[in-house]
Parts: structure tokens; sequence; C-alpha cells
């Protein structure tokens, strides 16, 4: 019954600056809301928001040079929403940081652990790479 509410939603984004994360939050909030993703998609609303934010910022900040584009996927199904983003930089892969107790970056890939039931980085051909991420219902 639920596959045929299944689709694949892309969204292309051009040369984004550090400021620019919230864009894709808005996109991908506006892509979760029904029925536009799924009827259901509300429901990975929060944690998916949250992953999609630290997921682009990462790609803004560590993978991507200048003149380079960012692409974000978001693919749901009843039981999960799965996230990608695609960079140019495969050399440059998510590591876990300890920040400080006044520190205020380096906690991202902590919130995305917590919050996906998987997560991972793949090589992406022929140049950077893809992190992804599954939100579970």
């Amino acid at each position: 019954m639920f596959g045929r509410f299944h689709r694949h939603v892309s969204k292309l984004l051009h040369h984004l600056a550090p400021a620019q994360p919230p864009l894709a939050r808005h996109r991908a909030s506006a892509a979760l809301r029904p029925p536009l993703l799924h009827p259901n998609g509300d429901r990975f609303l929060d944690s998916g928001l949250v992953v999609t934010t630290e997921f682009v910022t990462n790609a803004v900040l560590h993978g991507t040079p200048v003149g380079h584009l960012i692409y974000f996927a978001l693919d749901v199904d009843p039981t999960r929403l799965r996230i990608e983003v695609h960079d140019a930089r495969g050399d440059c892969l998510p590591a876990f940081s300890s920040p400080g107790l006044d520190g205020e970056t380096g906690r991202g890939l902590h919130l995305v652990d917590s919050l996906t039931k998987r997560w991972g980085c793949c090589p992406r051909r022929p140049v950077g790479k893809i992190v992804w991420g599954e939100v579970a219902a």
C-alpha cells in the first residue's frame, strides 16, 4: 500500500556558503511535509532536519572547494528516511571530535549518531564522497 506513495525527492544546492545550510533545512522540511514526499513523512521531520543540517554544514565547511556544488537527496518509505549529502572532497572524511565544555563546534556527528539507526560515508564517482544516514520510524 505505501509503495504507491514512495517517491525520491532531491534538490541541487548551488555554491553554498557557511550561512546557507538553513536553505537545505527549509527544503528538507518542505519535502517531508505530507503529501509531497510521503503521507507519513512528518514523523521523520525533527530528526531528519537535524541530520540534514549537520551533513550539509559539514559538507560546506569541510567538503566543498570553491566553485563546487553540494547535492542532497531524501528517500523515504514507511520504515525509514534516508538522507544523502554529496560533496567534492573524498579525502576529507567525517570524524568524531572531542569538543571542550566551552566549544561551539564538534558535536554534530555525535547528534547524528544518536538520531540515526545507521550512518556512514562512501566514495562518490568520479570525485568526492557521499555521507548518508537513516532515521528510523
